[in-house]
């Protein structure tokens, strides 16, 4: 398997650039924060588990770079560069959830001389990061028995191991399925404008020999209408107290088709994607990216020049449309809310 991101023994965070997939597997080497939420921004790294991790890791270097006589001086700095890291990417609420468990780690540490404290840092990014990659086969563990033998599935965006630290979430239930031997076949959305479905989750589930087809993502609603689509299964990049989940812009339209056909619609997502400070989804953050990547691919324009162009990244399904949430503690169906708040222990 490829390591979506990794903290070397050299100090340094090597993570796979999922912009150059799938023609190319470069790697590349972060040696400081800066770099680091670099990566982040411009998507070399993306899917919400994936920034969770990375900004956890960013921040450890960004420790290691810290002169600092007394903690005082070095929580000080460490906050800065974590609301710097937060603001890179402001829908996935793993990123600044894994910021805000480095800042308590650093917290709890406090007490330790600071070479000491930088070296606890570190082992706290890189327990986030086993964490996510054993949370993520809990999520396929829960999820496979709600696959049947022979089912068709679609998939929007990516949900795979490249969205996380490994295994993935929407692509974790499938694979687990798939390695208890259950027969399925998968429909991957080529998630327009950046291609993530196209680029990324069919060379995922090519690479794992699960058998996929690529479609626009406008046939969706054409296949349902046929009958070849049994479920659909997608991840999630926050998800509000109610059950409300922002995920890649058109989950929302897949939703409502899948309910207009009676088809499952289940969303895979590990508690850290889970938003209790949200009562619904009204209030979850929707970034926009450069107009650029809708009239423009790799270098070409696809567009009247000077056309505008609109690129929300993020949509919200109403929990109404949700069959269930598969996370790494369990499935939850409606009552949505109840069901979170018993899963996250949280009151």
């Amino acid at each position: 398997m490829f390591e979506t991101i990794e903290w070397t023994s050299d100090g340094t965070v090597r993570l796979l650039d999922q912009r150059r997939l799938p023609a190319e597997e470069v790697y590349v080497e972060c040696r400081e924060v800066a770099a680091v939420a670099h990566a982040i921004r411009t998507m070399q790294i993306r899917g919400a588990p994936a920034i969770g991790v990375a900004g956890a890791m960013g921040l450890a270097l960004a420790a290691q770079s810290i002169r600092a006589s007394t903690f005082e001086q070095f929580n000080e700095e460490l906050s800065r560069h974590g609301e710097a890291l937060c603001q890179t990417r402001p829908t996935a609420v793993n990123l600044a959830w894994a910021i805000k468990r480095m800042q308590r780690c650093a917290e709890q540490q406090r007490h330790l001389p600071i070479d000491e404290l930088v070296q606890a840092l570190i082992r706290e990014a890189q327990a986030i990061r086993t964490e996510d990659i054993q949370g993520n086969r809990a999520i396929g563990a829960h999820g496979q028995a709600l696959i049947p033998d022979g089912a068709a599935i679609l998939t929007h965006c990516n949900a795979g191991a490249l969205a996380t630290a490994g295994y993935g979430t929407a692509l974790g239930v499938i694979r687990a399925a798939h390695e208890a031997g259950t027969r399925l076949s998968v429909w991957a959305d080529e998630t327009r404008p950046f291609l993530q479905g196209a680029r990324l989750t069919a060379w995922e589930l090519q690479r794992d020999g699960i058998p996929v087809t690529l479609i626009t993502d406008n046939m969706a609603g054409h296949l349902m209408q046929r009958g070849q689509i049994d479920l659909v299964i997608v991840g999630a990049d926050r998800v509000a107290r109610n059950g409300d989940v922002a995920n890649k812009i058109g989950t929302y339209a897949l939703a409502v088709l899948a309910q207009a056909h009676g088809i499952p619609f289940y969303v895979a997502a590990p508690l850290s994607t889970l938003d209790l400070s949200l009562c619904d989804g009204a209030a979850i953050p929707i970034e926009e990216r450069d107009p650029e990547e809708v009239t423009r691919w790799a270098g070409v324009q696809t567009a009247p020049v000077g056309v505008r162009a609109h690129n929300p990244v993020f949509d919200v399904t109403p929990h109404r449309y949700i069959t269930a949430l598969i996370t790494d503690r369990g499935v939850v169906r409606a009552p949505y809310e109840a069901g979170i708040i018993a899963l996250a222990g949280a009151s």
